[in-house]
């Protein structure tokens, strides 16, 4: 066997290119941080940026440089953080290289050479054996493998493979030793095509980043319509300049300019907390996106259980747990008559070989201390449907033998019952058969055991053997999945189990963790279905087995057109384009491959379907306090609308209420920290027993605009009399007393926020270490600074003004909290 001369690898590397996953498609840093800055709030603030430097332009008294710098100094960076985090993310896709394996052993002129994978082409002859990851789709041409194929469809269990049959790339080797011709290489792989298709899909925006863009839109539709209002009234009464610092002075008021900023930075912190749970935030948005799941379509095997097989239960004339098994020649049986190999990998010491032989093993290797010779071996087949080995142990000689019941139980004409061998009859087989039937329906994998003392003839080695039992075997759930399903089903959100597994081991693991469904649906099933028949049928059924990658498609798809949020989990190649096109795509850490990682929004570093329930718990509180914020800036900037638009009508003043500037620090203190506090405030004690909001509720509903006009118009209205009240002793100390009591009553709402949501404003230190700072500004600006502010230090008329105001507003904010 020859293999490739050097000048055909040349060849065929130009003609083929190299063995990896290419992207087809780059997002530069350039562009991700020009993206930054595309928004409709982002863009209303660099136009108010710029009115305020034609205003200094044109009239340089106006003194207006430090407004646009801080102006300009919050729109940078709102725009850093979503850089960084997009950055992040983009990157994160590069991962698919790994996918590669470092070097591969291949025969070229004759020679068995090592080669960086990424070198391999069509025609080249590869080198497989157990241990290895096969790194090209190849037929094999000499010798078997048992490959494991669950990342292509997602059943887990060791597949048979022979000569003239493929192997494809990506798949671990359990077992055996092979050679094999390649027949494509990257991006012709089964792999690689995957990966194009999943690159073609186009990126959904997460429901969040949809309701924020139709939010921005909003504002900055009806933020135009005031600010030509208010200039057109300021240019009848003062002319061009004085109606320019108007509209500047309603515009910045209007505008929620800390909004991004406060709403990317809780963001990542929701997303740092969430990764602090083992739930790894690949895109910013879904972190609060999560909490609006209602459907839950999540893999069966390593998720919501534990992903490797284990021995459950032992039938013998009885059924006992498998901890109690102390059946000397059952013991014997499972550990001889098993081909599982022990290697070292990363350290480690493990077994490989198909996943069954693996949970035998591991069970039965501490009980048993014999080394014993293996003599000979009757190695199972598909048709056969079952195996004997032959061992010596000590002085004695022995058969052990294990396949499906129904076939060993006529290799057998006695059985071991109570430590004694008696005739196996034939009612004894009936209730044997019978049980075997029962385990099946719990969805366990069942062998049966048999053994005998070894005639020295080949002749009828697997005649005449003596019954041991049955031994039964499952995938068992994760001891939190029950748990996590019950709190799902409490938080209105309903688990769909997606599996490439048998229907009866789906419905039993579902029924175990409390999944309710009437049936399996079959994957040969939806083939037949119309989407109409398909819709029907997800009204009533939460289990799905023997599915492939189209299945969960059409699954998903059609669970959007029903206006659900839906979530998909998965770990192998065959989820990525499913993980692609979910609302929340949820791959696996620890199994996952990397392409099912760079497809998905969420990784789950521990595998486990329970931190999926935390990360929604999490992603609920974050949009909690998201509006919790938007309800604390909307009545507060409200407010200030209203007392300048109210001042432009009524009040004949030199200049305006408040100037650009004491607007702009009146909103950088009160949405800033407080606001950023308000962001990290913990979960309500009910925030998982109440449904899923529904796809498309908006941030702002009705209840929360009565509440935004009624608290904004309270505090304008209350600081419009203070003004007044304080106008006689000069406009200056009116206004400087008016600049101090926004920011007074703006906290002060904060207060009533946490009264309606029923949380001590205790509970969150960092929300009292932010209001206190944010008040010692307040103070050395409106005393040491006063000058660079354009204001009078006030005395203590003035504070008693304003504490009566204060209490007045609490007093309304508790009250209107109550009705609404």
């Amino acid at each position: 066997m020859e293999g490739l001369t050097k000048e055909q690898v040349a060849e065929r590397l130009k003609v083929y290119g190299k063995n990896e996953i290419r992207r087809i498609k780059k997002t530069s840093p350039i562009k991700i941080f020009v993206e930054q800055f595309t928004s409709p709030l982002i863009l209303i603030l660099l136009f108010a940026a710029l009115i305020l430097f034609l205003i200094n332009f044109f009239n340089p008294e106006s003194s207006n440089l430090i407004d646009i710098v801080l102006i300009l100094l919050i729109v940078f960076i709102s725009g850093i953080f979503g850089f960084i985090q997009d950055y992040k993310a983009e990157k994160s896709i590069e991962a698919l290289k790994k996918l590669s394996v470092p070097s591969a052993i291949v025969i070229r002129e004759g020679k068995q050479i090592e080669i960086p994978s990424t070198e391999i082409v069509p025609g080249d002859i590869l080198v497989l054996e157990e241990g290895n990851i096969v790194q090209a789709d190849s037929e094999i041409i000499e010798g078997s493998l048992e490959v494991d194929e669950s990342i292509l469809t997602g059943e887990s269990r060791a597949i048979h493979k022979k000569k003239g049959d493929t192997v494809y790339s990506g798949c671990p080797i359990f077992s055996g030793k092979a050679k094999a011709k390649v027949k494509a290489t990257g991006m012709n792989t089964r792999i690689g095509k995957l990966a194009r298709k999943m690159q073609e899909i186009e990126e959904e925006k997460t429901p969040f980043q949809k309701q924020m863009e139709n939010f921005a839109r909003k504002i900055s539709f009806y933020a135009a319509i005031l600010i030509i209002i208010i200039f057109s009234i300021g240019y009848i009464k003062f002319g061009i300049v004085e109606s320019f610092l108007f509209a500047v002075s309603l515009a910045i008021a209007a505008i929620p300019e800390g909004l991004p900023a406060v709403v990317t930075l809780s963001l990542s912190l929701g997303a740092k907390s969430m990764a602090k749970k083992n739930a790894l935030i690949r895109k910013l948005g879904i972190t609060e996106s999560v909490g609006a799941v209602n459907v839950i379509c999540s893999d069966k095997t390593g998720t919501i259980t534990e992903g490797k097989m284990r021995v459950r239960e032992f039938y013998f004339d009885k059924e006992i747990k498998a901890e109690e098994c102390k059946n000397k020649f059952a013991l014997r049986c499972i550990y001889f008559c098993n081909n599982a190999k022990k290697i070292f990998r990363k350290g480690k010491e493990i077994f490989v070989g198909d996943e069954t032989d693996i949970a035998l093993k591991e069970f039965s290797s501490g009980k048993i201390k014999e080394k014993g010779e293996k003599l000979d071996e009757i190695a199972f087949t598909s048709k056969r449907k079952m195996m004997s080995v032959v061992y010596k142990l000590g002085k004695d000689k022995f058969v052990f033998s294990k396949g499906a019941p129904e076939v060993l139980i006529e290799k057998c004409n006695r059985w071991l019952k109570n430590g004694k061998i008696e005739k196996l009859d034939f009612k004894d087989k009936v209730n044997i058969l019978y049980k075997n039937s029962e385990y099946a329906r719990k969805g366990r994998r069942v062998l049966a055991l048999a053994y005998k003392k070894y005639e020295n003839s080949k002749k009828g080695i697997e005649e005449d053997l003596i019954w041991l039992g049955l031994v039964a075997l499952s995938d068992p759930p994760r001891k939190e999945a029950k748990e996590a399903v019950e709190e799902c089903k409490q938080a209105g959100i309903r688990v769909i189990m997606i599996t490439g597994d048998h229907p009866e081991t789906a419905l039993s693991v579902a029924r175990e963790v409390g999944i309710e469904s009437e049936r399996a649906v079959l994957g040969e099933e939806i083939d037949k279905m119309s989407d109409m028949e398909l819709k029907k049928i997800l009204k009533k059924v939460n289990v799905f087995a023997r599915v492939n990658p189209e299945h969960k498609l059409r699954i998903l798809e059609i669970l959007q057109r029903s206006n659900n949020i839906v979530a998909m989990t998965g770990d192998g190649v065959n989820d990525a384009l499913a993980l692609k096109k979910a609302d929340v795509g949820i791959a696996m850490g620890i199994k996952g491959t990397e392409v099912a990682k760079q497809a998905s929004d969420i990784i789950l570093l521990d595998d486990n379907f329970a931190t999926i329930k935390t990360a929604i718990k999490e992603g609920r509180r974050i949009f909690d306090n998201i509006k919790k914020f938007v309800n604390y800036l909307f009545s507060s900037n409200f407010a200030e609308i209203c007392v300048v638009f109210l001042a432009t009508l009524f009040f004949s003043l030199k200049e305006p209420i408040l100037l650009p500037l004491q607007i702009l620090w009146i909103n950088l203190l009160t949405d800033g920290m407080p606001a950023l506090a308000l962001g990290v405030d913990p979960a309500r004690e009910n925030i998982m027993k109440r449904k899923p909001r529904k796809k498309g509720e908006p941030i702002i509903d009705e209840k929360l605009i009565k509440m935004i006009l009624s608290i904004g118009a309270t505090i304008a209205l209350t600081l419009l009399l203070v003004f007044l009240l304080l106008l006689p002793f000069g406009e200056k100390k009116a206004r400087s007393a008016l600049f101090t009591g926004f920011v007074l009553y703006e906290f002060s709402r904060i207060f009533t926020i946490r009264y309606r949501e029923k949380i001590s404003l205790f509970a969150n230190r960092w929300l009292l270490v932010a209001l206190a700072i944010s008040f010692a500004l307040q103070l050395t600006v409106a005393y040491p600074l006063s000058y660079l502010f354009k204001l009078e230090p006030l005395g203590l008329y003035e504070w008693f003004i304003l504490i009566c105001g204060l209490i007045a507003n609490i007093g309304a904010g508790v009250m209107i909290a109550k009705f609404l």
